[in-house]
C-alpha cells in the first residue's frame, strides 16, 4: 500500500544529517588543510562533526516600549 502524496512531509528528506560520506569528509578536510587528496589514503580518516547551526532567538519586545 502506498502512502498518499498529501500526507508526505517535504522536509523530511532535506533534513538535518549527523553522518557525512567518505567524499564530503574528504572535502571538508581538504578545506581544512587536514587531507592531502593526492597522497592521503581515504581509508582511516578521523571523524568530522556536523553540527547544526541554528539561528540566533528574537528578543521579545519589553513592555516599556
Amino acid at each position: 500500500m502506498s502512502l498518499d502524496s498529501s500526507l508526505k512531509i517535504a522536509g523530511s528528506v532535506t533534513g538535518h544529517r549527523n553522518v557525512l560520506t567518505r567524499a564530503e569528509r574528504v572535502a571538508k578536510l581538504a578545506t581544512l588543510g587536514e587531507f592531502d587528496k593526492d597522497s592521503s589514503s581515504p581509508l582511516g580518516m578521523r571523524k568530522v562533526t556536523n553540527r547544526k547551526i541554528t539561528a540566533g532567538k528574537k528578543k521579545k519586545k519589553d513592555a516599556e516600549e
